[in-house]
């Protein structure tokens, strides 16, 4: 049985030091970690990909399930793990539950991994 996530505060991005500015503590090690696993699933950066290229930044669960080719419960046990490392953030509306992404958390997570990517 694979392990789940521990829980984390996602209320905030990432907020250590760069992984190249001194050895990282094991606190701040394991919440990077985390999140780094979190999308370590092919489905999961599908996922993303989509939530992040979305013209109107959110998308249905149901439009997920259709773009990736899986059943919407499976679609919703990855948004969810995604939701947990604070990847992405769910709005209910009526019956249907709309994903957007947390773009300052994965800018935070590329500033931990690289501060001088994408400059």
């Amino acid at each position: 049985m694979p392990k789940t996530l521990p829980a984390i505060d996602v209320s905030a991005p990432i907020c250590c030091a760069p992984v190249s500015a001194a050895p990282m503590s094991d606190d701040a090690a394991l919440e990077v970690a985390l999140r780094l696993k979190a999308l370590a699933d092919p489905v999961r950066i599908k996922l993303m990909s989509i939530l992040l290229t979305a013209g109107d930044g959110e998308v249905c669960t149901c439009d997920l399930a259709v773009a990736v080719g899986l059943a919407e419960s499976t679609v919703s046990h990855h948004l969810g793990q995604l939701k947990k490392a604070g990847m992405v953030e769910p709005t209910r509306r009526g019956m249907n539950v709309y994903y957007q992404p947390r773009a300052d958390a994965l800018d935070a997570l590329r500033l931990v991994l690289d501060p001088n990517c994408c400059r």
